[in-house]
C-alpha cells in the first residue's frame, strides 16, 4: 500500500502557482487578478479537482475520450454555480482555455452540455444538460444507423450461406431490438423521474423549469 502525504490535485496547484510566480515575477497580479484566484480557490477544492480526475479517467478507459473531456464532465456536475464560463472552467481545471473549448464542443455533439448568455454578458456560460434523448443514452439514431449497416451488408451476402451471414443478422436483430425498447426504457425513466422529484429526492433543474415555461 503507498502513502501519500499530500495529494496530487495539492501538488498540482502549488506547482501551478510556482510557474505562475516565476512567469509574473516582472510584473505582480492586480488586486483583481488576485481576487478572481481567491474565488477560483474556493470554487474548485482538492476533492473537487479528484473527482474530475476520477471522472476523466473513468470516460478515457471506457469510452476512450481525451481526459479533459472526462474531466470537465465530472466538475460541471458538481460545480457552484451550475453555468460556467470556459475561463471559469480553465482555472479550475487547471487547464488551458483551448484544452476546455474543444473538450465542450466534443460534449456539444452529444447534446451533454449547454451554452447560454445572459443579458449584458460577452461570453457563453456553459451547464450540464439531461435533458435531451442522447445525453441518458436513449437516442435511437445510432442503432438505427447500425441496423442499416448490418441490413446493407446482408443484402451483399443475399446468396451466402447462413453460417456466413450469422453475424450480421444478430448484429441487425439486436439494433431493432434497441430500436424497439429505448422508447418504452426513456417512458419509464421519465415517469421514475418525475415520482423522484415530486417525492423531494432530487430538485427539477433550474433551466429545465425554465423550459417547461416556455412550452
Amino acid at each position: 500500500m503507498t502513502v501519500r502525504t499530500t495529494s496530487e490535485p495539492a501538488i498540482r496547484v502549488r506547482n501551478l502557482e510556482k510557474s505562475y510566480t516565476g512567469v509574473q515575477a516582472e510584473s505582480a497580479p492586480d488586486a483583481a487578478s488576485l481576487s478572481r484566484r481567491r474565488v477560483t480557490e474556493e470554487r474548485s477544492s482538492d476533492g473537487e479537482i479528484t473527482y474530475g480526475d476520477h471522472t476523466g479517467r473513468f470516460y478515457t478507459q471506457r469510452y476512450g475520450m481525451a481526459p479533459v473531456v472526462g474531466r470537465l464532465i465530472g466538475y460541471l456536475a458538481i460545480c457552484d454555480p451550475r453555468e460556467q464560463s470556459i475561463s471559469e472552467l480553465a482555472e479550475s481545471l487547471l487547464a488551458s482555455r483551448s484544452a476546455i473549448a474543444n473538450a465542450l464542443v466534443h460534449l456539444e455533439t452529444f447534446g451533454l452540455v449547454r451554452r447560454s448568455r445572459a443579458a449584458g454578458e460577452r461570453m457563453d456560460r456553459v451547464r450540464i444538460d439531461l435533458s435531451v434523448s442522447n445525453a441518458m443514452g436513449f437516442d435511437m439514431s445510432e442503432y438505427q444507423q447500425q441496423g442499416a449497416l448490418a441490413g446493407e451488408g446482408l443484402d451483399l451476402l443475399a446468396d451466402a450461406p447462413p453460417e456466413r451471414r450469422a453475424i450480421l443478422l444478430e448484429w441487425a436483430a439486436f439494433a431493432d431490438f434497441l430500436v424497439e425498447r429505448l422508447p418504452v426504457l426513456e417512458r419509464e425513466w421519465t415517469e421514475r423521474r418525475e415520482e423522484l422529484r415530486a417525492s423531494g429526492e432530487f430538485s427539477r433543474p433550474p433551466d429545465h423549469e425554465r423550459r417547461d415555461q416556455e412550452q
